[in-house]
Parts: C-alpha cells; structure tokens; sequence
C-alpha cells in the first residue's frame, strides 16, 4: 500500500551528527519538514547548511543521526535511492543537448521510452514556462532561463523532495529578485516540498514557508520569517536576520522569558526590554533593537536623548545615525512617505521605544 499524500514528501532529520576531522559540521541538528512545505537552511559560510543538504542528498554519510523521508529511513541509501530532485547554483546543463534533451536525460537514465520521456519533459518545460525554447541549446538562454530549465530537469521525474544549495547566487540582483518569487510560485503549484540553502537572509524570508537559521553546526531557531525577526531566541538570530542595534549591559535582577527587565548599560543608562531568555541577575545583557522600530522625535522631555551625526537617504527610508548623550551609537530608520520629521546632521532629538520591541540575550548567546 503507498503512503498517503501528506507523508510522500516529508523529511525528518533527527540528531544529526558530521564531522570533518576535529570539526563539528554539524551538532546534533533535528528538524522536520511537512509534505509540500518550503524550508529554508539559513546560515553563514561554515554554519553546516550545506552539510545538512548533503546528508539528505545521500552525498554525506552522517556520524550519528537519522535521515526519514517519507517515513521511511534513508540515512544509509545512495543518492539513487532517494528519489530526490536537486539543483545546484552552477546548473550544469549539457552543453551539446537542447532544452528538451537536457530535461529528458534523468528519465532516460531511468528506461523511460522516448516517446514518453518527451511528453513529460514538453510538460515539465511548460510548468517553467518556457514551453517554446525546447529545441534552444543553454548556451542561447538567459541566466534565469536556464535555471528554470535546471528546475524542470530536477521535476521530470517527480522526486518526493526537491533540494536547492544556493541556485540563485550567480545571479544578478533584479533577475535573482525576479526568480525568488517565481520559484516559490512554482514550488506552490507543483506542490512539491522544498528544502533550499541561502545565505542570503532576505532570499530565505522571501521564498520560505519556515527558516531553520543553523551557526557553527549547531540550529540556533527555526520558525516562520515573521517570527524569527520580530521574536528571536538568541543574539545571533537578533544579528543575522535583519538590522539590529545592539547595547550591552547588566541585568540586576533575574528574569524568565517574556518577563520585562531593565538593563544597566555600560555607559550609565538604562534600557527597558523583554527577555528573549531565561537571564540571571549580575548576567551580562544584549538587548536587540530594530532600527524601524526606534522613535525619533524632536525636542521635548520623554526618552533617551541623542544628536543626529548621520542621515542617509535609500529611497524607500532614511536611515539616521544617532549618538545618545549616554556615547550609546544607534541606528534609527524612518520610511518614505510616512510623514515622519527626518531631522537633519547636528540636530538633537529624543529616542523612545516599545519595551517589547527590545529583547534581552544573554550577552553570549
């Protein structure tokens, strides 16, 4: 009897352990994607995203650790086995095959007949949209072009999880902005669940169901793209997604997450927050600050005092550079078109915020 829709293209990765040498690539990672989610593995170089992807793959073999797909254990199965789709950032497509021959070769691999494996790669060219350029070599297809063809070959033969290590990275900015949304538009209606490497924090927020955000092996958070900026559990999560300011401290007295706190800055002042974490009293404190979410206002009484050194217009907001009388450098971001004051270099303002808006980490966290 076959597995039921809901369980074809679920993958569970459970303790997973790799090692090079002395490294830890990866510490003890476990996570679970549903059928037809789209997950994102984000991190910096050496965070062991591509590590994970791999072990999936059947590329690595893991020290310790688990790897389900469908509910069923593929931890130790070659990369054959799997009946997983991939697509790499080079897209290595054959040079001397056309569009349609280069979609068509897995099933051919596979003994599909000609006759089909045409009708299906005709079909797997037109959910790419690009229905008309089978007879094209790569060599006469744009960039994006050919990365929707690489997608159409890594659908053809209908893999339970498509994997992507950073295809949109030889990209430039607009067409690499352009294919985020049209993969995620494919991804929806193929229905097929997607595991895919970014380093790039906005491409994952972009394109992604839920990010799992991974540092030096270890997965620090993993939530959808809402929570994971406005609602981080550590300072690395607080630093890596977004811009954030960040003031160091000490907390006088304990605190329990969601509790509020008020920190003692190292220049004197103080800064009222709500703790991300379980914190201890005397502890080292970093409290994270959207720059959007800090008020600028000119004059009056209430708030943290500060002058404008820097402002740089962007377009869509103007971004302050602001030194508090406490010698605290902060950031602050007012949107175009708001109405807002945008005050000018040299002006002295007052600085206010939401106590939730600042979350309090352990200072090492």
């Amino acid at each position: 009897m076959g597995l039921p829709d809901g369980m074809k293209g679920r993958v569970a990765v459970q303790g997973l352990v790799k090692r090079f040498g002395p490294v830890r690539a990866v510490d003890h990672v476990s996570l679970e994607v549903s059928s037809g989610e789209f997950l994102a593995l984000l991190g910096p170089s050496g965070s062991g995203k591509t590590t994970i992807l791999m072990s999936i793959a059947g590329f690595e073999f893991p020290d310790d650790g688990r790897i389900l797909i469908g509910g069923e254990d593929v931890t130790w199965s070659p990369p054959n086995k799997r009946n997983l789709g991939m697509v790499f950032q080079r897209y290595t497509l054959f040079p001397h095959m056309s569009v349609l021959e280069n979609i068509a070769f897995p099933l051919k691999m596979r003994g599909v007949g000609r006759a089909e494996r045409e009708e299906r790669a005709r079909a797997a060219l037109r959910t790419v949209r690009l229905g008309q350029m089978g007879e094209r070599m790569p060599s006469q297809l744009s960039g994006g072009q050919q990365q929707r063809v690489a997608m159409a070959r890594a659908i053809v033969y209908q893999p339970r999880v498509l994997l992507m290590d950073e295809p949109l990275s030889a990209l430039d900015k607009n067409l690499r902005e352009e294919m985020q949304i049209e993969i995620k538009h494919l991804q929806r209606e193929i229905g097929i669940t997607v595991i895919f490497v970014t380093h790039d924090q906005t491409e994952a927020l972009t394109m992604a169901d839920r990010v799992a955000v991974l540092d030096h092996g270890r997965l620090q958070q993993i939530g959808v793209p809402r929570e994971l900026y406005e609602k981080p559990e550590t300072g690395f999560v607080a630093g890596f997604i977004g811009e954030t300011n960040f003031c160091e401290g000490t907390l006088q007295r304990a605190a329990m997450p969601g509790d509020p706190v008020s920190v003692t800055l190292d220049n004197g002042g103080r800064m009222e927050a709500v703790a991300a974490q379980a914190l201890s009293a005397g502890e080292r404190i970093k409290v994270a600050l959207r720059p959007e979410r800090l008020r600028v206002e000119p004059g009056g009484t209430d708030g943290m005092a500060a002058r404008v050194s820097e402002a740089i217009y962007a377009g869509n907001a103007t971004t302050l550079l602001l030194e508090a009388d406490d010698g605290q450098v902060l950031r602050a971001r007012i949107p175009a078109g708001a109405g807002l004051h945008e005050p000018r270099p040299g002006e002295a303002v007052r600085l206010s915020w939401q106590r939730a808006d600042a979350r309090a980490f352990m200072a090492g966290s």
